[in-house]
This record gives C-alpha cells, structure tokens and sequence, in this order.
C-alpha cells in the first residue's frame, strides 16, 4: 500500500471542509487529515480534530484560540491562530496536499504559500483564480505545482480532459442549474428575499455561493476560473443552463466530438477525485440511474435578467486586475444583501458602477491585486450607502 496521502484542510468546518473529512472518514488507508483550519466555528473544528487527530489545527479567529487549545492540547495537538498561522501552516513538511475551500477573497494568500511551498492543490476556492489567475498559475508552473480542481464543473472538464492533453480544445461549456430564479424576469427578481435566494434546487452550499448561484455570478466566477485552469481564450468558454444538473460539464474538441462528464448532483465525488488524483476511488455514494431522468434539457442563461453573468465575461475579456474587482465588488453586495441592505437586482448594478470606477492595471503584482481589491471594496459600499 502507498504511503498515505496527508491533507491540510483549510476550511474544515465549511460545507467543502465537512464533505472532504467524509471523503477521508471513508478511505483511511488513503488519505489522513494532517491540519484542519477554521475561520471562527471552535465547537466544530473541535470536534473534528478530536475525530481526525491531525498534527495541528489553525483558528481563523484569535478570540477562540484560548477555548481551543484548553480542549486539544491534552490530546497533543498543535493549536495556533490568526491569518498569519493560516497563510504559514501550509508550509509544513508533513503535508502532502492543501484542499483549499476557504470561501472568498480570504483564500488567496494561504493557497499562494501552499504553491511557493511545492504543496499540491485541490481547489475549491475558485476566487483565487479570479481574482489572481495570471500570478497563481505562473507560480504553479515555476513551482512544479498541480492545481486539481474541486468544483463540480470544473472538476468535470478534468475528468474529461484526461489522456486528451495534447488534443486541441475548441470549448467547453459550464453547465448551470440556472438556480432558484430560473426563466425569471426582472420584475419578479425586483422583489427577491434572501429567504428565497437560498433556497438551491440541487446543491447544499454555504451562503455565499448559494447567493452567487442565484444571481449567476457563481457561473460568472467559474467562466474565469476555466480560463485559468484550461488555458482557454475567453471566446472558448461557454455557459449552458442544465436544470437537473446531472452533466456537469462539456469539452468540444477540434474535430466536434464531445466529451461530458455525468453524475448525480454530489460534491463529495469531485472533491474524492481531486484527492485522489489519478487514481479512482471506489465508494457507496448513490448511483446516477438513466430511467430516473428520462429527459435532460439544456437553455440558453438569460444574460439580460441575470446581468453578473455578463459582467463576469466583461471582466474576463478586459484581464488585467478587473476581475479582482468584480470578486470583491461580488462579496461586498452578497454581504449586504444577505443583511437586507441592498436589493437582489442591485447587487449587480452595484458590481457594473465598481468595475467602470475603478483603476484598472494591465499587469497586476501580488500587492497591486492588494490594492485593487481594497479599493474595489471601498468604492463598492460607497454605491451602498
């Protein structure tokens, strides 16, 4: 038996970071969880770590790092906390791959130390990409790093992609469930509650990106990260709303054959192959059965109704520091819409004002994406207000 691969979770107590402890729970002789990171939920990660027994454990959130360490450090586990014990904890020698699933613009710079450190990716975090696809696959390449991607859909072209390296794509379509608002117009979306936003037909996620689903942005995001991943020029890169979500994604090659990945709606499977990686595990999870979805339909995204989507391919054709600027617009209007300050159809008002006010930088730096990201927060709120 191979040694076991040993996983740095960061984001543990997350809807990813659970799913991922289940994916190792069920194959202990392959992988082990060698550092769980939370953000601020103690009772949680805990509980995980009493479970998983990893080496040490990162607290997002200072304030709860006493009531950790009284729990865990009996049990010889290494408690820090901070941003700054996130961003290093990647860097220990024991481990062998970083599952990144912190959700935002806060999982940048750990995913960035992981690279530099040699550590292999799963990524879940597609903000990282967005925001700094052009700094974080340029590390990757000089690195020797693999990035091995969690999302259904992204995860879907890898799948597909595979023993298909050296065959020219010609695009790929994301599909989309088209989320709860789907065949919706405007004036229906004017009156939106964040109750009903939530509500996902087919996937249990966390707030953020059930909000981003909704309003499409998530497809927005995933467009970009594609681009950054595949290698793709942004007139490669197609959106398809599939509502029942059972084919998770396309490859169109250069003689017009397609590819596409199928499965039941379950993070837990890309996440097992990102982990797993080449290897494929076997499980128990429920099994897809054709006489159950006896039709699979596929539509046009309404990109005048669902205006992030248009922004996302805007920002994307721009380049530069621009689609830096639409993330952190993005979690600006999430957030407030999430506390009843803002309308859903004017999150992405708001988003469009940030993207024309803001300094855009051909060629952006790790700092200037800093930078960029800070002002695109600032001038996002002062739309708020």
């Amino acid at each position: 038996m191979e040694n076991k691969k040993r996983i740095a979770v960061i984001g543990s107590t997350g809807s990813i970071g659970t799913q991922a402890l289940d994916v190792i729970r069920e194959n202990p002789s392959h992988f082990e969880a060698e550092v769980l990171v939370a953000h601020s939920n103690a009772q949680l990660l805990i509980q995980q770590a009493l479970e998983f027994k990893p080496n040490a454990v990162v607290i997002g959130n200072e304030e709860k790092y006493q009531e950790v360490k009284a729990a865990l450090v009996p049990h010889d586990i290494k408690v820090f906390a901070g941003q700054k014990s996130i961003e290093q904890i990647v860097e220990m020698e024991t481990v062998d791959m970083v599952l990144a699933s912190i959700v935002g613009y806060a999982g940048l710079a750990s995913t960035i130390n992981a690279i530099k450190h040699k550590k292999q990716i799963a990524l879940a975090n597609k903000e990282t990409l967005v925001v700094a696809g052009e700094l974080v696959t340029k590390l990757a390449l000089e690195n020797g790093v693999n990035i091995y991607p969690v999302d259904s859909e992204h995860s879907a072209i890898f799948q597909c992609l595979a023993g298909e390296w050296e065959n020219k794509v010609e695009k790929i379509y994301l599909t989309a469930s088209g989320g709860p608002f789907r065949g919706r117009d405007k004036a229906f979306l004017s009156t939106v509650k964040k109750e009903q936003a939530l509500k996902h037909p087919n996937w249990v996620m966390g707030a953020k990106i059930t909000i981003d689903s909704a309003s499409l942005m998530n497809k927005g995001l995933e467009v970009i990260e594609a681009k950054w991943l595949f290698n793709l020029k942004p007139e490669q890169i197609d959106v398809i709303v599939h509502p029942q979500s059972i084919v998770h994604s396309l490859v169109q090659f250069e003689d017009g054959s397609m590819k596409a990945q199928m499965g039941l709606p379950d993070m837990k499977l890309p996440i097992q192959y990102a982990m797993a990686y080449p290897s494929r595990l076997k499980n128990n999870f429920p099994r897809f059965d054709f006489l159950n979805y006896p039709n699979l339909t596929f539509e046009k995204p309404d990109l005048h109704t669902f205006v992030n989507l248009a922004l996302a391919f805007e920002a994307m054709k721009h380049g530069g520091n621009m689609p830096c600027v639409l993330n952190a617009a993005n979690e600006v209007v999430v957030e407030a819409f999430l506390k009843d300050k803002i309308g859903f159809l004017q999150m992405s008002e708001v988003i469009a004002k940030t993207l024309q006010k803001s300094t855009f930088i051909k060629s952006p730096d790790y700092q200037q994406y800093v930078e960029s990201d800070k002002e695109a927060r600032r001038l996002a709120l002062e739309e708020i207000q």
